[in-house]
C-alpha cells in the first residue's frame, strides 16, 4: 500500500509539473487572476448538479451553533462565495482563499446573499490560517478544495485549531473513481 501511495504522489507531481513550470517562469500569477472569471462563467452547471447535495450537506449547520445561538463559519477555499446561498440566516461567515482575485466576486455574492453576515476575507492558504483565532469557529466548510492543496494533513490540523470544542468540519470532494459524477460529502 505504501508503494501505491508513493506512486500516486509521483503521478500527481508529474501531472502538476506544468503548473510548477508556469510559476517558475513567472506566468502563474497572471493565470491566477483569470481563474475567478473562468469560475463565474462555468460554475452555473456545477451548481445545478450539486445544489441538492449541498442543501443536504449544509441542512444541519444551525445545529452546530454556539450556546449563544450564533453560528460562526469559516469557509476554506471560498472562491466566488458559491456556498453562501446554502448557509442559514444570520450565519457569520469568514472566508479564506489564497487567491486575492476572488474578493471582488465575493462582494457580489455577499450582495446576493444578504441572509448571511460576512465577517472578513482572509488571503491565506488553508495550511496557514494564523489570522484566524484558535477556537473561534463553530463550523469549518471545505468544498472541492482538499484535492488541490499541497498539504491535506496541515489543513486538517488548522481546521481543528480554529474550531471551538465540539465544532464540526464539513467537507465535500469529488471521488476519482471509475464512475464519473460520484460525489461524497461528510461532516
Amino acid at each position: 500500500m505504501a508503494v501505491l501511495t508513493h506512486l500516486l504522489f509521483l503521478a500527481v507531481r508529474i501531472l502538476a509539473f506544468p503548473l510548477y513550470l508556469l510559476n517558475f517562469l513567472g506566468l502563474w500569477n497572471g493565470i491566477c487572476k483569470q481563474i475567478p472569471y473562468f469560475l463565474v462563467r462555468f460554475i452555473s452547471m456545477y451548481h445545478k448538479q450539486m445544489a441538492s447535495h449541498k442543501r443536504e450537506l449544509f441542512s444541519s449547520l444551525q445545529e452546530h451553533a454556539s450556546p449563544s445561538g450564533e453560528l460562526s463559519l469559516l469557509e476554506l477555499g471560498c472562491g466566488t462565495g458559491a456556498n453562501f446561498r446554502f448557509y442559514p440566516p444570520g450565519c457569520r461567515v469568514t472566508c479564506v482563499d489564497p487567491n486575492p482575485n476572488f474578493e471582488k466576486f465575493l462582494i457580489k455574492s455577499i450582495a446576493e446573499n444578504r441572509h448571511v453576515q460576512f465577517e472578513r476575507f482572509v488571503v491565506a492558504a488553508g495550511e496557514d490560517m494564523h489570522p484566524v483565532a484558535d477556537g473561534s469557529m463553530d463550523v469549518v466548510v471545505c468544498t472541492l478544495v482538499l484535492c488541490s492543496v499541497e498539504n491535506q494533513e496541515r489543513i486538517l490540523q488548522e481546521a481543528c485549531r480554529v474550531l471551538r470544542g465540539g465544532g464540526k468540519f464539513f467537507f465535500c470532494f469529488k471521488l476519482n473513481v471509475s464512475l464519473p459524477g460520484i460525489w461524497k460529502f461528510f461532516y
